[in-house]
């Protein structure tokens, strides 16, 4: 099987290189944009077939340059959520990935793309359905616009196109993207650098720490790629999520008692010791993102669910004990 992954440098892109390895899968072309050389690092280790960066490979895609290729994996985009130039979003994730879906349906190729859950903004209901879809950026709505048009060509698409909107994903391989990397990523190298960990204190109705978000391990959101992959008939917009909320507070915890069973201190400590000791602190809420930040996202997997995807996602403090201990043995840089 040839399969494309773009974005294949990238945290979720670089994953699903290793996952498809794992899984017998290695004529893979990888597609990414290396300016930011240092995302190399993602992929060592891993098996690619060929390489293209993302100025080369969509033209030649659609020319049919390639032969025959079974499935495309569509993780390249911005996902800068604070990124405001939208003439540049709308370019790179909406434009880019609708010539994209064109040049698969008639290619015959399969397309696994990676929209998210900023599409529901600040929505109180997280269901695939217009009336919950209220992005509160442009990224959000680079997302929309294209699930928008999947869902229109559904009905006619001659081979399989499914979507993912990803909730908060954490996990190895994101630590080129800086202060869009998980709260997690940044958790551990607070820990390690100060001795402690801030979170965002009381806010909108939400007390300190208590801002709740659907945490899902990337490992996760591997898994469901690959059961999607396997099971070419299933086609659609999928929450991919744990579907269940977790707040802040439990990241923090999860992550220090993670970084001081690895010291030693073997006994972990609930909430409101880590915070007596200092070892949680919280800050006040930024007025920059009043009204642009999403306080509570939980994935419904109705959807997910129906298409026979059973796949079990690990919650916070599964999911991060595994990450505390690759960032250990891996370091801040991957």
């Amino acid at each position: 099987m040839k399969v494309v992954v773009t974005g294949a440098a990238g945290m979720i892109g670089s994953n699903l290189v290793h996952g498809l390895n794992a899984i017998g899968i290695d004529d893979v072309i990888g597609v990414d944009d290396l300016t930011d050389g240092p995302k190399y690092r993602n992929l060592l280790g891993a098996r690619l077939s060929d390489y293209f960066d993302r100025t080369e490979f969509y033209t030649r895609f659609a020319k049919g340059e390639f032969g025959r290729i079974e499935a495309v994996l569509h993780q390249g985009a911005c996902s800068d959520t604070m990124e405001h130039n939208g003439r540049f979003m709308l370019d790179t994730n909406y434009r880019c990935s609708k010539d994209l879906l064109d040049a698969c349906q008639l290619r015959g190729t399969r397309l696994l793309y990676a929209s998210s859950a900023a599409t529901y903004g600040g929505s109180a209901s997280f269901r695939e359905e217009a009336e919950f879809e209220r992005p509160l950026n442009v990224y959000g709505y680079s997302k929309l616009l294209f699930d928008d048009v999947v869902r229109r060509m559904l009905p006619a698409a001659n081979t399989q196109v499914a979507g993912f909107r990803y909730f908060n994903v954490y996990g190895p391989r994101e630590q080129h993207k800086g202060r869009m990397a998980s709260v997690a990523f940044h958790h551990f190298n607070q820990f390690r650098d100060t001795g402690k960990v801030k979170l965002f204190g009381a806010h909108a109705g939400h007390d300190a720490g208590e801002q709740s978000r659907d945490f899902v391990f990337v490992d996760d959101v591997v898994a469901v790629n690959l059961w999607f992959l396997q099971h070419p008939g299933a086609s659609g917009v999928f929450n991919l999520g744990t579907g269940r909320a977790q707040p802040f507070n439990d990241v923090a915890v999860a992550t220090v008692n993670a970084a001081r069973a690895r010291r030693g201190d073997a006994e972990a400590l609930p909430l409101a010791e880590l915070v007596g000791q200092g070892l949680i602190e919280y800050i006040a809420f930024p007025e920059a993102l009043v009204g642009k930040y999403q306080s509570f996202t939980q994935a419904d997997l109705t959807r997910l669910r129906a298409t026979g995807c059973a796949h079990r996602f690990a919650d916070v403090a599964t999911g991060i004990r595994a990450y505390t201990e690759w960032l250990a043995q891996n370091g801040p840089a991957g």
